[in-house]
């Protein structure tokens, strides 16, 4: 089911109406996310991982007396080397200024604070902050890893010693799974066309994307339903390990799994950030030289996106720093510090 991950249309910015919207969403979302969580463990479970915003999954697992390990997929602890994520900025407010607004955004309020307090109240679980129980784990520096390659960004040197930097984390392969025929017609009906694709939100839709694949005068694969033709198709579910590496750039919301998906394929990327995250992600990509200058999703026209789109495919320095970024990935094992943690939780039941 798809949903708009943003409070306003692409190009606009958002009213106070438009972000208690978004932000009555994003507590419902955490609410059921946190119940899941304590199903899903209750089923049985000797480990639990967490990601960055899932608290709640701590306090799971103090309850059922199992270890919890960080699963981070963005760097979250609060440093010298970033501004905090959740502003959804990527300009530095210089090392003290990153530091000190990440420690007190950290220790603020915070969507998945209610739901972690419902757990905790649902498990006979003492009466404890989020925050608090953030600072206890910084105490005694409990692991955290990060499917991050340190190719893309490097590990920040005032991390404390719990917090691992693995590299990637890929998705398996489904065994036996092969392309639509007609995917695999489109593509070699011409030459390597554009990715344009949001995952499964409503952040852009067929009109606006074929609009700028026309202006750029590229030929694309749409990451939305509906579109049929000689310059255009749509696709559903396709793994990204083997559509990128077939495409001419890829154009996405820079979001962390889909960021690394089409470094890994050695292709220019055009970012168009939300929220969050993703304008981290997309300063990564245009400082390694792997894509022109971000595009802003509330800055967002067809103009500007045809634009950024004409840039990647045809500056040669692009396409070849993503293909040497991606033979530098190809090196990484991401997985190997994840069984090595998972051991030692084990070793402590």
């Amino acid at each position: 089911m798809s949903h708009r991950v943003s409070p306003a249309a692409p190009g606009k910015k958002a009213t106070g109406a438009d972000l208690r919207r978004y932000m009555r969403e994003l507590g419902d979302y955490m609410d059921l996310a946190a119940t899941g969580t304590l199903a899903s463990a209750e089923a049985g479970t000797d480990v639990i991982l967490a990601n960055a915003i899932a608290p709640y999954a701590y306090d799971v697992a103090e309850a059922l007396g199992v270890p919890a390990i960080g699963a981070h997929l963005q760097p979250t602890e609060p440093s010298t080397a970033y501004p905090p994520v959740v502003l959804g900025t990527a300009r530095s407010l210089g090392p003290v200024g990153n530091k000190l607004l990440g420690s007190l955004i950290s220790s603020g309020k915070a969507p998945y604070d209610a739901p972690s307090a419902r757990i905790r109240q649902m498990l006979g679980l003492p009466k404890k902050a989020r925050s608090a129980s953030d600072r206890t784990r910084r105490k005694t520096n409990s692991p955290v890893l990060h499917g991050i390659s340190p190719t893309v960004f490097p590990r920040p040197a005032d991390w404390r010693s719990g917090l691992t930097m693995t590299g990637y984390w890929w998705p398996e392969v489904e065994p036996g799974w092969q392309p639509p025929a007609e995917l695999v017609q489109f593509l070699a009906d011409g030459p390597p066309p554009v990715f344009i694709g949001f995952g499964s939100s409503a952040a852009l839709d067929a009109e606006f994307m074929l609009d700028a694949a026309h202006r750029a005068g590229v030929r694309a694969v749409l990451g939305v339903q509906g579109v049929a033709g000689p310059d255009a198709i749509s696709i559903g579910a396709v793994p990204h390990e083997w559509l990128f590496p077939q495409m001419a750039a890829v154009v996405h919301h820079a979001g962390a799994g889909t960021a690394a998906a089409g470094l890994r394929a050695g292709v220019p990327t055009v970012s168009v950030p939300i929220y969050t995250d993703q304008p981290f992600w997309a300063a990564r990509i245009t400082s390694l030289g792997a894509g022109p200058q971000p595009v802003p999703y509330k800055e967002l026209t067809t103009e500007r996106l045809a634009d950024a789109i004409t840039q990647a495919t045809t500056t040669p320095a692009y396409a070849a720093r993503a293909r040497q970024l991606a033979a530098m990935l190809a090196t990484e094992d991401g997985t190997a510090p994840v069984a090595t943690a998972l051991r030692a939780a084990a070793k402590q039941m």
